[in-house]
């Protein structure tokens, strides 16, 4: 058997082009309805939440019309095909991705005063595991998951961190 071959840490450039398959899951529809600055936004051509709802103090409704009223912890629901994922609400304010470029979105996303600070390596373990995260590619019967696979997006994840997390000028 012959010499293990040490693979090289990604650079700027191989970051970079990384990031820019990360922003076009990110910036889908499953992930931006719910980055949303006062009410969600829903389906795969977004289009205001029905009922109508609204941020409220800590994201995650007002009233009688809180998140957690139709959307459950234990996830899509079959029988009135309304999604759910433990701990269901709206982005915090500092993630609001809706209207955002490539390169502010990137920008946001490595700042730990905007992304709960978060360095490199937890915005990697985030999106690994956070349950909201991973509703994007199991988001139900007659919805669309992300167009790339939790796996591929994690290797692109990955690189962009170990690349120095480059963003678009």
């Amino acid at each position: 058997m012959g010499p293990l071959l040490a693979t090289a840490a990604p650079d700027e450039t191989q970051g970079l082009a990384a990031w820019g398959k990360i922003a076009g899951v990110l910036q889908h529809p499953r992930c931006l309805n719910c980055h949303q600055q006062t009410s969600p936004l829903q389906g795969d051509v977004p289009r205001p939440h029905v009922p109508f709802a609204v941020r409220g103090a800590d994201g995650t409704g007002t009233g009688a019309m809180r998140c957690g009223v139709c959307h459950k912890d234990f996830g899509n629901d079959p029988m009135s095909g309304t999604p759910g994922a433990p701990h269901w609400r709206l982005a915090p304010v500092s993630m609001v991705w809706q209207g955002l470029s490539s390169a502010e979105l990137c920008a946001l996303l490595k700042d730990p005063k905007r992304n709960g600070g978060r360095g490199g390596d937890a915005l990697v373990e985030h999106m690994k595991v956070e349950p909201l995260v991973l509703w994007g590619w199991a988001p139900g019967t007659g919805r669309k998951p992300v167009p790339l696979a939790h796996g591929d997006f994690m290797t692109l994840m990955h690189q962009w961190v170990t690349g120095g997390m480059a963003c678009p000028k």
